[in-house]
């Protein structure tokens, strides 16, 4: 508690002393902690929390007003992964000193954490550019006026081409091919214009060709100069791979994004047979003996599974101070040299089937009763449920 209260008190410089009472630590901990385990949204929590006595009783809300939506949405954010890592940490600690989880056993698998993204394709990405564009050079116009180069909207023609690639993909005849060329061709011709038409924006904005009035109007223009900085580069790489993708059918052109507003989101594939494409994040997350989470890891580049079990056997000999007996997981994590190191570190036994063998003795061994045991134990952790990503991961 002392930690989410340190961290609410950083907000703002003068949080401690100025504006309203904050809620109190051990409310926030209670409530994020309640919307974690019933995978509720924020104004599921505050709906929930207002109507149940229970809930209020064990959130410490009693006969308070419960919290509405948003200020429960910025507290994730404001306490940060390293809060949510010290407080896991913790929980670690106390499950290893009441002997909860003793450490003999690990586990360890990955998942994929979506992002909120529609499905992407280069029409919509270049829908989503030209509108996120021209919405912002409308409110520049808004507040610098007619000085400088006009704005020409050009949203409706470019709905218009998406809408008629979106019925071209659909049909299969040759003709309806060479319709969904030429119709890529004008909507990035509109793109570009849209394109040339902010980068003049940005630069008058930042020359002094379109200001405002009063200096209070200027820090928002500044603001919408910085928008349409940051999002241009990421329109003009849409534009590079629809090119190349569209016109040389390259469809692992460099530095590809999924979606303009989550560019880090990358593209998975984990061989799935209801859902062999994921767009989100790679996470890792180990256990120990009943069920408790000792490690887990958001990855900035999915890395191999393989290239995970060692630095996971590190980690598990970290927190709770002892090499496991066993070691269980699924196939994408084999390799000889791994099985090796982990014998090498104290491992006894390590149960990480290879389906590809043709070896008679590792087939009978991976058929005897304590490896077909550690797999079934490891299914435990398959599917594990995770935070959201607005903070609280």
């Amino acid at each position: 508690m002392a930690a989410v209260y340190e961290a609410l008190a950083k907000r703002h410089p003068q949080s401690r002393k100025r504006g309203r009472p904050g809620t109190p630590a051990e409310v926030v901990l209670r409530l994020l902690v309640l919307k974690h385990m019933r995978n509720w949204s924020y104004e599921v929590l505050e709906r929930e929390v207002r109507a149940n006595l229970v809930y209020r009783d064990f959130t410490r809300v009693g006969a308070a007003k419960t919290p509405d939506a948003k200020t429960m949405g910025k507290w994730g954010p404001a306490l940060g992964p390293a809060v949510v890592e010290q407080i896991h940490q913790r929980l670690v600690q106390i499950a290893r000193d009441h002997r909860v989880a003793a450490g003999r056993r690990m586990r360890v698998d990955t998942t994929v954490v979506e992002t909120n993204i529609h499905y992407p394709t280069d029409s919509n990405l270049l829908g989503d550019g030209v509108r996120v564009l021209t919405r912002t050079m409308k409110k520049v116009t808004e507040i610098a006026g007619t000085a400088g180069a006009k704005l020409r909207d050009r949203s409706r023609s470019v709905k218009l081409r998406v809408l008629e690639i979106a019925r071209a993909v659909r049909a299969k005849a040759q003709s309806n091919r060479e319709r969904l060329a030429q119709a890529y061709q004008r909507l990035l011709a509109a793109t570009g214009r849209v394109v040339g038409q902010a980068k003049r924006f940005a630069k008058e904005i930042g020359d002094g060709v379109k200001r405002a009035a009063e200096g209070s109007r200027q820090a928002v223009l500044e603001g919408l100069r910085r928008e349409l900085e940051s999002m241009l580069p990421l329109v003009q790489q849409v534009v590079r791979q629809t090119k190349a993708r569209v016109f040389a059918g390259n469809t692992h052109a460099a530095g590809k994004i999924v979606s303009l507003f989550e560019p880090s989101t990358e593209v998975i594939r984990k061989g799935k047979a209801g859902k062999p494409t994921e767009f989100g994040k790679m996470v890792k997350l180990q256990e120990a003996e009943n069920q408790i989470v000792i490690g887990y890891e958001v990855y900035d580049q999915r890395p191999s599974d393989s290239d995970i079990l060692m630095a996971a056997i590190e980690t598990h000999q970290a927190r709770l101070g002892r090499t496991p007996h066993l070691v269980a997981a699924d196939a994408g994590f084999y390799s000889a040299k791994n099985e090796a190191a982990a014998k090498a570190k104290g491992v006894r036994r390590v149960c990480v089937p290879n389906r590809s063998t043709k070896s008679p003795e590792r087939k009978r061994e991976q058929k005897k009763r304590w490896f077909r045991n550690g797999q079934k134990w490891r299914t435990g952790c398959e599917g594990p449920s995770v935070w959201s990503s607005d903070g609280t991961d």
